[in-house]
């Protein structure tokens, strides 16, 4: 069985990568399937994932936690309203294809301004090294 759970744990981390330069597919919401993909199949992948520079406090916040950064919190939401945006007003030209994007758009917003935001002395942000 951990061999499917390693198998998703990798695939998750795909799409997370995609999710990067795609805007309307999430980044954070599949790093964190991959983490716990990895921590119930490998904890080579696991430890690799949560000491990531850039990924790894994200993880840490949300396993140790349930809770992200405001710095996290502000990047997502501006970085779905900037790109998700530009692509449903510019990118996309089929009505319906606007009206899926915006949805899309719409229920991401909902979820990221509904997560936790960690007190300040106990999160872990991008800048700790």
């Amino acid at each position: 069985m951990s061999i499917y759970y390693k198998l998703l744990g990798f695939i998750f981390v795909g799409l997370a990568a995609l999710g990067v330069f795609l805007p309307l597919l999430p980044t954070t919401p599949f790093l964190l399937i991959a983490a716990g993909c990895f921590a119930k199949s490998s904890d080579k992948w696991h430890q690799w994932l949560l000491s990531n520079r850039i990924f790894g406090p994200l993880i840490k916040n949300w396993h140790e936690k349930k809770c992200i950064s405001t710095s996290t919190k502000r990047i997502a939401i501006s970085s779905i309203v900037v790109f998700g945006g530009y692509s449903i007003l510019f990118a996309v030209s089929d009505v319906y294809l606007r009206v899926l994007g915006s949805l899309v758009i719409a229920t991401g917003l909902f979820f990221v301004s509904r997560l936790k935001v960690c007190r300040k002395e106990s999160a872990y942000s991008f800048s700790d090294k």
